[in-house]
């Protein structure tokens, strides 16, 4: 005989087991996709590239090259050595406002 208890902690069992596996799945999705990222050289047609993109906008790419950091160069905590930098960081965004006064986007 199970009592219920039993029964209610094997369900939840299950269920956080499945919800675990589903975030692990969803991260290692992730993580081949940045492990097959297109490594680029930083120069002048980088932006060209980025342009011709689809949707203007390349979601996971390594770049390579030299540049030179605007005050200190980061620093990795876990790998002694290692070093990179932030050369530009733009983020843009559009938002549609509906104005209910009006009904217009």
């Amino acid at each position: 005989p199970v009592s219920p208890g039993e029964l209610l902690c094997l369900g939840s069992s299950l269920a956080f087991s499945g919800l675990f596996y589903y975030l692990y799945r969803k991260k290692a999705r992730v993580a081949a996709r940045i492990q097959e990222a297109p490594k680029l050289q930083v120069g002048d047609d980088l932006p060209a590239l980025v342009s011709a993109a689809d949707g203007r906008c390349l979601p996971y790419v390594a770049l390579e090259g030299i540049v030179l950091p605007a005050k200190a160069a980061l620093t990795s905590h876990y790998h002694e050595g290692m070093q990179g930098v932030i050369q530009k960081l733009l983020l843009k965004e559009h938002r549609l406002i509906w104005n209910s006064l009006v009904r217009s986007w």
